[in-house]
């Protein structure tokens, strides 16, 4: 089949692009007026001023819409992590900008953020190669941390899987008490994530260097 490379075939990709990034920020309005579980087909139609079925052409169903969700809260994460330890020097010092950041960004998008630290979808799962992209995220911290251990900055059990799994409990904690408990707070005063640094202070103590203190600031 002949493949349309004409300028009017590429008008209608740049609109049928500019629908989906129109129904996905209209869907997280949605989600941060009724709820991540309030979002409907229905109702990001209505205020796409469509009818229901022709939504259906770019998302073939709810869960695709949080599918599309859960990939643009993980690419936006990746852009503000990058953006706070972008040019700055590597190790420990990285692995707290980035931290911050990620606790920013959550509370600041907290719509996204739920769908992305929590489960509140019944049956909502990101497809394989949606989540792949969180996994790299994953795979970059622990490169970070093994970095770490190299320059001598974090003791060697920080480079294992334990490790990454209890910093991201840590992040996810602030995130999910600040989100439950203070929402609309923002970073610098609220209850729970003005208590970043402390934290992070504790993470870091648990992994300090042999004869050392680590988790320089």
């Amino acid at each position: 089949m002949a493949i349309d490379y004409s300028p009017t075939a590429d008008r209608r990709l740049l609109r049928r692009q500019r629908t989906i990034e129109e129904a996905l920020d209209t869907a997280v309005v949605i989600m941060e007026e009724a709820g991540v579980g309030g979002l409907s087909m229905s109702e990001i139609a209505r205020r796409l001023g469509m009818r229901q079925p022709s939504l259906y052409k770019y998302f073939p169903s709810l869960h695709a819409v949080y599918d599309a969700l859960f990939a643009r809260g993980v690419e936006r994460t990746a852009a503000a992590i990058q953006a706070a330890v972008e040019d700055g020097p590597r190790g420990v010092v990285t692995i707290r900008a980035a931290a911050r950041a990620l606790v920013r960004w959550a509370v600041e998008n907290p719509a996204l953020a739920q769908l992305l630290y929590w489960r509140p979808v019944p049956g909502f799962a990101p497809a394989a190669a949606t989540f792949a992209a969180s996994e790299r995220q994953l795979d970059a911290l622990r490169a970070a941390f093994a970095a770490a251990v190299r320059a001598g900055e974090l003791h060697p059990d920080a480079a294992s899987d334990d490790a990454a799994r209890l910093f991201t409990i840590v992040l996810s904690g602030i995130v999910s008490q600040q989100m439950a408990n203070d929402p609309g707070a923002d970073y610098g005063t609220g209850m729970f994530t003005r208590l970043t640094e402390a934290a992070l202070d504790m993470f870091f103590a648990r992994y300090a260097p042999p004869g050392g203190t680590g988790g320089d600031r």
